[in-house]
């Protein structure tokens, strides 16, 4: 189990919607059920893709919402994105990877080229549909290892 948190930069600061996440069920417990929340943070589907925010502006923001995250979780959170959305918006930046685990959206045969600063995907979303209910995604590596993640480790 787990929960995502729509990012929406243009609304407010990183730090207000990571504390609002928090307090609305988008918190971590180190049980070894519950996965980190996750930062959807792609494309804006009500205008400007980049939600009118320069490349520097959006990285500080992203990491306003990891650092509060962090802070009342315990744990850094799992960036859900696209390739391409983060070249775009981010300028490509390689430094959430050594913290924030990533979670690849790309509807194909594979991963892909992953965004700058991460050498693996934690979790890939593969397709929109399929044999279960929504989106199809895959931890990358075995059930051991999917709840060894949700303790912390």
């Amino acid at each position: 189990r787990g929960a995502y948190h729509f990012a929406l930069p243009n609304k407010s600061s990183g730090a207000a919607q990571a504390k609002y996440f928090v307090s609305n069920g988008g918190g971590w417990s180190a049980d070894g059920i519950t996965l980190p929340g996750a930062l959807d943070i792609e494309y804006n589907p009500y205008g400007a893709t980049c939600y009118g925010l320069s490349q520097s502006a959006m990285v500080a923001w992203i990491r306003d919402f990891s650092n509060t995250y962090r802070s009342l979780a315990g744990r850094y959170p799992v960036i859900y994105t696209t390739t391409n959305w983060w070249q775009q918006c981010t300028g490509n930046n390689g430094s959430f990877g050594t913290n924030n685990p990533l979670w690849i959206a790309r509807y194909a045969s594979s991963a892909g080229t992953l965004p700058a600063g991460w050498s693996f995907h934690t979790f890939w979303q593969y397709a929109d549909s399929g044999p279960n209910p929504g989106d199809q995604d895959y931890f990358n590596g075995p059930s051991a290892n999917l709840q060894k993640f949700a303790r912390g480790g």
